[in-house]
């Protein structure tokens, strides 16, 4: 049976993560609190993907925090990764569960507009909902959603779903009574001075939140 937590998913972005570089980020974020970490690099070559992935596996090795590669398959597989995470225009689901077999967890980005399908529970481990901000961090992102359509497309979701798109601490309690297993950020840890002081602030708003 395959185990994850989402309550604190941290999605690595290349740009926002300077100084300090994802490696470090992630590293001092899961001391913090994340509870998942994603690569995702729009810009990167498939080796560079690869070398990067190393490089976190390596700083996450014996926390028990998986690594999830956006979008790169071929990079997952590299890399030996825990799980890939894909968007509704990449693959079909069939053909990415088909490549990464049974045992690495698959996510997928569901959004509101045309084209969006909810998740296949037999093929899909969690869904990553949004955004419910906008978000610079990608800006060719579907019109953002807010908690009140958060909270629809969770009460649709067979599967675990984490809430996305421009969030941060003030927004844990809302997106977790939308029904959200967790939210993912990226500005909020990503590029902030201290990232371990952040994803602990994080942490102790999920825990506030759930009581």
């Amino acid at each position: 049976m395959k185990k994850f937590d989402l309550s604190l998913y941290l999605v690595l972005d290349p740009d926002l993560c300077q100084p300090l570089g994802m490696v470090e980020t992630a590293r001092l974020a899961v001391a913090g609190g994340v509870t998942m970490v994603q690569l995702r690099d729009k810009r990167a070559s498939t080796a560079k993907m690869i070398e990067t992935g190393l490089a976190l596996k390596q700083v996450l090795a014996g926390t028990g925090v998986p690594l999830i590669v956006n979008d790169d398959v071929e990079a997952a597989i590299a890399i030996g990764a825990d799980g890939v995470h894909v968007g509704q225009d990449d693959m079909t689901i069939s053909e990415v569960r088909a490549r990464i077999g049974s045992e690495m967890f698959l996510g997928l980005s569901v959004e509101t507009g045309m084209g969006a399908r909810p998740a296949d529970a037999a093929l899909v481990d969690y869904a990553g909902i949004g955004p419910v901000f906008p978000t610079s961090t990608k800006p060719e992102h579907s019109p953002a959603i807010g908690f009140g359509g958060l909270a629809e497309l969770v009460a649709l979701s067979p599967v675990p779903a984490v809430a996305i798109g421009g969030l941060k601490a003030e927004h844990v309690a809302a997106a977790l009574a939308a029904g959200a297993d967790g939210v993912a950020v990226v500005s909020a840890i990503c590029g902030q001075r201290d990232p371990r002081a952040a994803a602990e602030k994080l942490t102790e708003e999920i825990r506030r939140a759930r009581g």
